[in-house]
């Protein structure tokens, strides 16, 4: 299973970008640096001059592939939640009992970021980061609900649903599973930030992961339904 999901391509809605990163060696580029560098500087000191310079490019080529750094930021967000979706069918499609399947889950979507070597020219860990520190800037735009209508979030809402129907699984009582699957997905990335950058309003730590609040907060919301 794990080498035949190494040779699948991540599906990403065509909308988001004028050509295919992913069918040159430009394209890679793109993608690849443009996550070391967003996550280096941060996406607003980020602009596609930025980036022709770092891969050594004339910045109109970037715009061959998007038309705004914008959806530049789109495309990473979905890269993303693809390649989570995958580690979620990875991981959990054989197992049988629904608590360690819903468990496992909730692992897949919290826990720490490794690098992952099947896909050489994208970082995860620093996507990751940048996820972590810049995910609101994907979707709080005026233009969220076009860009919902046109399906540049089809890969976040997969996810969300995966994991409702995991715990619908668990618990098929339970009236708000969409609920808390989006509560999950969103305030996993939240919590992360909150640990790095405002500890003192978390129980989170070194040894107290988001994983293991999750955990608890989800299959005692789930228990006592």
């Amino acid at each position: 299973m794990k080498n035949l999901l190494s040779n699948l391509k991540i599906d990403i809605p065509s909308g988001i970008y004028l050509k295919d990163p992913e069918s040159s060696d430009l394209g890679k580029r793109i993608i690849g640096n443009s996550i070391v560098l967003i996550e280096e500087i941060g996406f607003e000191k980020f602009n596609f001059k930025k980036l022709g310079q770092k891969i050594g490019s004339n910045e109109s080529s970037i715009y061959r592939y998007f038309e705004s750094k914008h959806k530049l930021l789109i495309y990473l967000s979905s890269w993303y939640w693809g390649w989570v979706e995958y580690q979620l069918v990875l991981e959990t499609f054989s197992i049988q009992d629904p608590k360690e399947k819903l468990e496992k889950a909730i692992e897949v979507v919290t826990r720490t970021t490794q690098q992952d070597n099947n896909y050489g020219h994208i970082n995860e860990v620093a996507l990751n980061q940048i996820m972590i520190n810049e995910n609101s800037k994907f979707y709080l735009t005026k233009d969220v609900d076009t860009e919902n209508k046109e399906g540049y979030f089809l890969t976040f809402k997969r996810v969300v649903r995966r994991l409702s129907e995991i715990i619908e699984a668990y618990n098929p009582k339970y009236s708000y599973p969409l609920t808390l699957a989006s509560t999950l997905t969103e305030n996993a990335l939240h919590q992360h930030f909150i640990k790095s950058h405002f500890p003192s309003i978390t129980n989170c730590n070194d040894l107290i992961t988001p994983t293991s609040f999750f955990k608890s907060l989800i299959l005692n919301t789930l228990a006592n339904e």
